[in-house]
């Protein structure tokens, strides 16, 4: 992992870039924003919580950021223009997730869930895509539920599905903007911050003796796969499996 993040910070393709990370104040989001930021590009990190966001920038020196609810549509647009040009949007939004088995599904539940990481993620692409300079790019975020789903995991895997199409989708219909997405298996993240402590540590654990790297990932691990989306120019349509092996066991 050391020499991978040594090659593409020599190569500092993204010098002088603004990236606009929905999503981009914590877990995968912040790790994106510090690779951005190392890489001498300017991390433009976005969250519906003003906590949230003034602390993500006190750890970002030279950063820029603000809030937006993405269940309001006139926010998302403003988006746009709030920030001046933007080269690259990276979205990772998306609350704890939660098991919720099918007995217990309703029409609000569901609709809750894809909100912000469904729904959200159309807005904000509608939004920041006719905006972007060329050459720029929009990274999406899915998931490996999609592939290895389990009992619980209906409305995870139901979004994962649907953002894998909507990726292939956009990066035809918004060609010649590249767009991909990256597809995280089980990351040490707020992600399961509905889970106790106790329980949370007891899953990573189970998941990691089931890996063939024998390890959860960490934010770190899958921030490089945004990157190499955002620095590569000849990808698009693309889901990158970060996942330590998930789909193999």
């Amino acid at each position: 992992m050391r020499r991978s993040t040594r090659i593409l910070k020599e190569s500092n393709m993204l010098s002088g870039n603004r990236v606009l990370i929905v999503g981009g104040t914590s877990g995968i989001g912040l790790a994106v924003a510090r690779a951005v930021l190392e890489r001498d590009a300017t991390p433009i990190v976005v969250s519906r919580k003003e906590a949230s966001v003034q602390s993500a920038l006190d750890h970002l020196p030279g950063s820029e950021g603000g809030v937006c609810d993405l269940t309001d549509y006139a926010q998302v647009s403003a988006l746009a223009t709030a920030y001046g040009p933007i080269d690259h949007l990276v979205f990772t939004a998306g609350e704890p997730l939660s098991l919720v088995p099918l007995a217990d599904l309703t029409r609000d539940v569901v609709q809750d869930f894809f909100s912000t990481r469904f729904y959200g993620a159309i807005d904000v692409v509608r939004a920041i895509a006719p905006a972007l300079r060329p050459g720029g790019s929009i990274t999406l975020t899915t998931g490996t539920a999609s592939d290895r789903p389990g009992p619980g995991w209906l409305l995870g895997a139901t979004v994962c599905g649907a953002t894998d199409a909507l990726t292939r989708t956009l990066a035809v219909e918004l060609a010649p903007v590249r767009v991909n997405a990256v597809s995280p298996g089980v990351i040490r993240s707020p992600l399961w911050a509905a889970l106790d402590d106790d329980a949370r540590q007891e899953f990573f654990d189970s998941a990691a003796t089931a890996l063939p790297l024998n390890r959860v990932g960490e934010a770190e691990d899958v921030a490089l796969a945004y990157v190499y989306a955002m620095e590569q120019q000849h990808g698009t349509g693309a889901i990158l499996r970060v996942d330590g092996g998930t789909v193999l066991v």
